[in-house]
C-alpha cells in the first residue's frame, strides 16, 4: 500500500507512545479539527529539526495554526527518550510520537526516503475535521514545504467550511 492510496479515505486511527511515555491516541475526526500528521526520519537531525520547528513557529505566529484550529502531530521511528529530549530542546508544543517498530509508518504506507538511503520518508498528511485524508506530501529533502503545504490546505478547508455555511443559510 502506498500513502497516496489513503487520499479520500478515512485516516487510520493511531495509538503510540508520546514523548512523555504516555499512550497517545489519534482518532481521526474525534476532535472536530483538521489534523496535520507529519512523519519524519529522525528527531534531532538538521532537516527534521527545521521541519518540526516550522510547525512550532507556525502555531505561535499564524492564526490558521492556533490551538482550536488544527491539531499537529509528529511521528518518527525514534524511541521515547530521544523524542522527549527533542521536544524539550526545541520547545515543541504538540504531540511527538514514537513508532520504533514502524507499524504506523506501514499502516500509512510511508516508504523509505531519498531513493532508499533514509529509513523512512518525510510525508505529511492533511486529515479534515471528519477524519478523511484529503492530501499528502512526500518531500524528504524539502523539509520547508510541509508547513506551507498544511497552511495551504487549512486555508482551503476554511474556504470549504464557509461555502458550506452559505449553502445551508
Amino acid at each position: 500500500m502506498s500513502y497516496q492510496s489513503l487520499i479520500g479515505k478515512p485516516a487510520p486511527p493511531i495509538t503510540l507512545k508520546n514523548y512523555d511515555g504516555e499512550d497517545y491516541t489519534f482518532t481521526p475526526g474525534a476532535t472536530g479539527l483538521p489534523t496535520a500528521l507529519f512523519f519524519y526520519p529522525e528527531s534531532g537531525s538538521m532537516g527534521c529539526t527545521r521541519q518540526a520547528c516550522q510547525f512550532r513557529d507556525a502555531i505561535a505566529e499564524k492564526d490558521t495554526f492556533k490551538p482550536g484550529k488544527v491539531q499537529i502531530i509528529g511521528i518518527s521511528p525514534d524511541p521515547v527518550e530521544k523524542q522527549k529530549a527533542f521536544v524539550e530542546k526545541e520547545r515543541l508544543t504538540y504531540p511527538v510520537l514514537s513508532d520504533v517498530d514502524k507499524e504506523v509508518f506501514k499502516t500509512y504506507g510511508i516508504p523509505k526516503g531519498m531513493y532508499g538511503f533514509v529509513a523512512v520518508a518525510r510525508v505529511t498528511f492533511i486529515v479534515d475535521k471528519k477524519g478523511v485524508v484529503r492530501d499528502a506530501l512526500d518531500a524528504t529533502m524539502n523539509y520547508g514545504a510541509h508547513s506551507k503545504f498544511v497552511e495551504k490546505w487549512l486555508d482551503k478547508l476554511d474556504g470549504e467550511e464557509e461555502l458550506e455555511g452559505t449553502e445551508t443559510a
